[in-house]
């Protein structure tokens, strides 16, 4: 009878522990957006206004990944177990996407701002991969706490100079790759010594303000002063890029790509399926994210021929359910995208693979 009684309790405390909640997430396949493509009510995915704009064929897919749990709807071991013997779901831990502290809320209302941000940074890196010139305005948005730019710089400042040479805010006359705005100045800011003083002239209500700040250690290990700072773009032509719901900045380059499509009299796919993931800044720079394993999934599942990825995102490759069923190319810029969906067109071989 003791025997017994203790099975029934263990088998009873291992059914509940399969119940118990756990702070994990599953990342499974999302859903693939054709940029090139049309919401349901037959409007374009991207909208042009204020410039000629063309409709090709071929595809130019933006991929997702489908999260569940979370802090409000969090997971039992038995769903994880199940997503983990998955070969195309992984299993996650929380922090990831929602970092102590923050709610559910908060990390939906972050997702939305990297979201509106990559499709400003895309148009601005479309344009410029065209040569097409608008201004780009560097504005202060914020101090980083504890920073040594805390009380001294403030919100809606403008950065006129650094060291004394003027911000270049106009792409005209530009090479492509040459920074202009925020970008001028975070690099200027980086790429000095720690320690090492910055100087910077600011309008501020129309006044001109000289700060002079130290250097300190930012994320990375690069030089920063603690000032987030974003441009205030004026573009000559009106892009609208409307997606729903979905959030986060990984979207970029595909965005990028179907604006110089829908800008360009002659299709840069060439008919082909193409679908890809990363990040893009407004000088044209892309950038890795995470998820890529799930997203070539959801690439092969929609018949993507190529899958664009950010160069440091190649080490991810190897873990998807896709992986050697999918034609993956490795990309650093824009231009490299570019360079990429030529050979494609051309059809050509010679592509950038990852190993």
């Amino acid at each position: 009878m003791t025997l017994v009684a203790a099975l029934v309790l263990l088998a009873g405390l291992g059914y509940g522990s399969l119940l118990l909640p756990m702070p994990y997430l599953v990342a499974a396949p999302g859903v693939t957006l054709d940029t090139l493509g049309e919401q349901e009510d037959g409007a374009p995915i991207i909208g042009v206004d204020g410039a000629e704009n063309y409709e090709h064929d071929g595809s130019l897919s933006m991929v997702t990944v489908q999260y569940a749990g979370g802090p409000e709807h969090r997971l039992n071991l038995f769903t994880l177990v199940t997503a983990w013997l998955s070969p195309s779901q992984a299993v996650l831990p929380e922090e990831l996407l929602f970092p102590a502290g923050r709610s559910q809320e908060e990390v939906t209302e972050r997702q939305t701002v990297q979201m509106n941000d990559s499709q400003t940074d895309a148009t601005a890196a479309a344009l410029n991969q065209l040569n097409i010139d608008y201004e780009a305005v560097p504005l202060v948005a914020d101090a980083v706490e504890g920073m040594p730019a805390e009380g001294v710089v403030e919100p809606g400042d403008r950065v006129l100079e650094v060291d004394g040479e003027p911000v270049p805010t106009s792409t005209t006359g530009n090479d492509p790759e040459e920074l202009v705005g925020s970008a001028y100045v975070v690099e200027q800011v980086g790429s000095r010594e720690i320690g090492d003083p910055v100087d910077l002239v600011l309008d501020r209500d129309d006044e001109k303000v000289e700060v002079a700040l130290e250097t300190v250690e930012g994320e990375g290990g690069s030089s920063a002063v603690g000032i987030l700072i974003a441009d205030d773009m004026d573009f000559p032509v009106d892009i609208d890029i409307s997606v729903g719901e979905i959030g986060g900045p990984s979207a970029g380059m595909m965005f990028a790509l179907g604006i110089v499509d829908r800008l360009s009299e002659e299709s840069i796919t060439g008919g082909a399926r193409i679908a890809g993931s990363g990040t893009i800044s407004s000088d044209g720079r892309v950038g890795g994210v995470s998820g890529i394993p799930q997203k070539m999934v959801s690439a092969q599942r929609d018949g993507a021929d190529h899958f664009l990825v950010a160069a440091e995102s190649c080490s991810q490759v190897a873990q998807s359910a896709a992986y050697g069923e999918l034609d993956v190319v490795q990309v650093e810029t824009l231009t490299d995208a570019m360079d990429a969906l030529e050979t494609i067109r051309e059809g050509g071989d010679d592509l950038p693979r990852c190993e």
